[in-house]
């Protein structure tokens, strides 16, 4: 019962900041439990850094770390540099914003791809690698990045290997006319996140990761996620098709968002609804494709459709 009301006082805490997003505070919730980590991608002042900064507050204990990418960031300014201290003659590391439990990358793809990829073995493996010295990343080390349309000026597209440490993708559109009224509202006198207390530990998201393992996963739903990002591996419009990782994140999640919902186990359906976020920001169309106005995200729907559901 306390893991269940953990995961209801988180979603009502960030949903009481991001008017008419419930949907989509609560996929990334489950990214974050899940142990993934998320891209938002939208236009400006749509709340991708409201919502960061919302889950970062509703945790208590918890380190929270923002980075501003900009064309000059260098590497070291997300790892760390070893500096020489004079006194001892030796060099002193000083770790960088990577090293804490939630890391808001903001506009990432402002940066170069060769800072960019500062990220690649942090996210991926959970370790970082300094002068030769392998430093572990421990805690909940979750990266929340955003980032606005490729097409925007001043941008870079963020590379495969990239794109495909990020477990989900996901957009927060714009709010009806009622809710931005409300947001309107809330911000008369003060941010509502300035107004947002902490509503549950460190310890017990560590907790809510642990039971998102144990939520039941039959050897079909298994099979099932294979052969629906298999389906991408042969698809004519598909250059770079998801691999393996994308299976192991759809799964994670899955289990993850189960727990928000307050089940025991992972239905197709539920699958289903994660399937496009999980996978469609992985692929690489062929040309012909992108100039057709055919959209991964299209793809992956015609395969849930196309993908013959365990009964």
């Amino acid at each position: 019962m306390s893991i269940k009301n953990t995961a209801a006082r988180l979603e009502s805490a960030i949903g009481s900041v991001m008017h008419g997003q419930q949907e989509v505070v609560r996929r990334v919730l489950a990214c974050m439990i899940s142990g993934g980590h998320v891209l938002l991608e939208d236009f400006p002042g749509t709340g991708k850094t409201t919502l960061a900064k919302a889950i970062a507050k509703s945790i208590s204990s918890a380190a929270f770390r923002r980075v501003q990418f900009t064309p000059d960031l260098l590497p070291s300014d997300i790892l760390g540099i070893s500096v020489l201290d004079p006194r001892t003659q030796e060099f002193k590391f000083h770790p960088g914003p990577v090293f804490t439990d939630i890391l808001l990358a903001d506009e990432i793809n402002r940066a170069s791809p060769r800072t960019q990829s500062a990220l690649l073995e942090a996210m991926g493996e959970r370790q970082a690698t300094i002068d030769g010295q392998r430093y572990d990343l421990d805690g909940l080390f979750f990266v929340i990045a955003t980032q606005n349309p490729v097409e925007f000026r001043g941008t870079y597209p963020l590379p495969e290997a990239q794109m495909d440490r990020f477990a989900m993708q996901c957009s927060l559109g714009y709010v009806s006319a009622a809710e931005e009224v409300a947001i309107l509202s809330d911000q008369t006198d003060t941010h509502p996140v300035d107004r947002l207390g902490a509503v549950a530990s460190r310890e017990e998201i560590l907790e809510l990761m642990t039971a998102a393992r144990q939520v039941r996963f039959s050897d079909e739903l298994r099979h099932y996620i294979v052969t629906l990002v298999g389906a991408t591996r042969g698809h004519p419009s598909v250059q770079l098709a998801a691999s393996p990782r994308a299976s192991l994140a759809l799964m994670k999640v899955s289990q993850a968002l189960a727990v928000f919902q307050g089940v025991d186990f992972v239905s197709p359906e539920l699958i289903q609804s994660l399937a496009v976020d999980v996978i469609a920001h992985r692929l690489v169309l062929v040309p012909e494709a992108k100039y057709s106005g055919i959209h991964a995200r299209q793809i992956v729907a015609d395969l849930i459709e196309q993908t013959p559901v365990p009964v």
